[in-house]
């Protein structure tokens, strides 16, 4: 599936600095209560839970694959229009999971990083 790049709003730009900086207390907070091994571990289950639920919006939690056929069917019997709003519907339910796992990756490799460098 093709993920088109993701265009900052201006709500964007308002918000990163803050969310950044929220981030960065959150790492500091962090790194001081469980230390870079701790880190790392939270980075881990941060990914593991993003990439859960990217698979659960796929459809492809649900084991059984009649189910998983008869979404297929349905999105092949949509208009385009109807297909764009589900893209665009999933690209915005998407971008809180992309973060996610871009914070994931950071916190396993800074923590896992520094834990096995000092």
């Amino acid at each position: 599936m093709h993920h088109g790049i993701m265009r900052m709003t201006k709500w964007d730009y308002v918000a990163f600095p803050i969310l950044a900086a929220l981030l960065l207390g959150v790492t500091y907070s962090a790194l001081r209560l469980v230390g870079f091994f701790g880190l790392g571990v939270l980075g881990l289950v941060i990914g593991f839970i993003a990439v859960r639920m990217e698979l659960e919006r796929d459809g492809a939690g649900s084991s059984d694959p009649t189910t998983l056929a008869a979404q297929f069917e349905a999105r092949e019997r949509m208009s385009r229009a109807e297909r764009a709003g589900l893209q665009a519907e999933q690209a915005f339910r998407l971008k809180p999971l992309f973060v996610a796992r871009i914070v994931a990756t950071g916190f396993v490799i800074l923590g896992f990083g520094l834990h096995f460098l000092l």
